[in-house]
């Protein structure tokens, strides 16, 4: 490593990376990138340029130049999900840290290969959201009692995708929207309820053409009477919301998912003295970008300066409940997530 920074690479030129990821991880001290392949490499020369790095990174034109390259000692992996396990596994078996966008696979069988990560490697399962100080603030609301007894999570994501050519439309190659998005209210609540769930039930609409899954709709139970459900769509309107509620109060992430780098946020906590809610506390949360918050966390555990709470089991365990809303439409029952 240069110094005390981690220097990146990053492997293709996927547009999450290209507009929210790597300007993230430049925005930190701790970070510099340094090199970025696609199997194009006049694609990861313009990557560059953009990102005005030009003379700062080297361009490869193969990921295997990128994993065999000395200057790099993390990589960052925004492929479409069903490369996810093997290029993880490549990049970690060269001896790279590895950040990998999320889902982490297609099944946690797959998933399971990421237990061969060797010893000392650094791996995160890109779920920005849980670095967001809107996240660690619910979770610590949570968890002061402030709600009482905890009941249940309720969430949508949805958002209007109807383009053929987005991989985020493409069966073959992990698309739908449980993988895409359906994982962050999983994510989320097993994040805020500190638990883990025991069965799921799920209710999908697949598209005729596209055979993905747009539609879904999904109940999740976590012991001790606490519940989640959610719904999510990748072909309605844009939306997105997440509330934790208890015995005496509930508290709700106003932009859980995609809260904006450069403006407030905004956590509310109601006890019910108004039906409306325009009695709840609001607590205004300075802007942040997430993803900088990813990267320095993992850039931290990198350096030795504070290990990451999160592992490939963690992502493991996210691909089971995955597993089993999967299982559950196959059914049409409930589906036991398994340990």
């Amino acid at each position: 490593m240069a110094g005390r920074t981690v220097r990146w690479g990053i492997l293709s030129t996927a547009d999450i990376g290209l507009k929210k990821v790597v300007p993230a991880i430049l925005k930190s001290d701790l970070c510099e990138v340094v090199a970025v392949a696609s199997r194009d490499k006049s694609k990861a020369e313009a990557y560059i340029a953009t990102l005005g790095l030009t003379g700062k990174a080297t361009a490869h034109g193969s990921y295997e130049a990128l994993y065999a390259d000395p200057n790099v000692d993390a990589i960052y992996i925004p492929l479409p999900n069903h490369l996810h396990v093997p290029t993880t596994l490549a990049a970690a078996r060269a001896g790279k840290h590895v950040l990998c966008e999320k889902p982490i696979a297609l099944t946690a069988k797959e998933a399971e290969a990421l237990r061969a990560i060797p010893k000392g490697i650094v791996f995160y399962e890109a779920f920005m959201v849980r670095f967001h100080p809107q996240w660690l603030r619910a979770r610590e609301i949570v968890r002061s009692g402030e709600l009482g007894e905890l009941r249940a999570i309720r969430a949508v994501f949805t958002y209007n995708n109807t383009d053929p050519a987005n991989v985020r439309n493409q069966a073959d190659i992990g698309g739908g929207g449980i993988y895409d998005i359906g994982c962050y209210p999983v994510t989320g609540a097993r994040f805020l309820f500190d638990a883990e769930p025991l069965r799921v039930v799920s209710l999908i609409d697949r598209d005729p053409a596209f055979k993905t899954d747009r539609l879904a709709s999904v109940m999740a139970d976590f012991g001790g009477g606490r519940q989640l459900a959610f719904t999510i769509s990748t072909q309605a309107v844009g939306h997105q919301s997440i509330e934790v509620i208890g015995t005496k109060g509930r508290v709700e992430i106003v932009i859980p998912y995609n809260a904006p780098p450069d403006t407030a946020t905004a956590v509310l906590v109601d006890h019910g003295h108004a039906l409306d809610g325009h009695l709840a506390r609001r607590e205004i949360i300075p802007p942040c970008d997430q993803y900088t918050e990813q990267a320095e966390a993992f850039a931290k555990a990198v350096l030795g300066i504070a290990p990451l709470p999160y592992d490939a089991e963690t992502a493991i365990q996210n691909m089971r409940v995955l597993d089993a809303i999967f299982e559950s439409e196959r059914t049409g029952a409930w589906a036991t997530v398994a340990r």
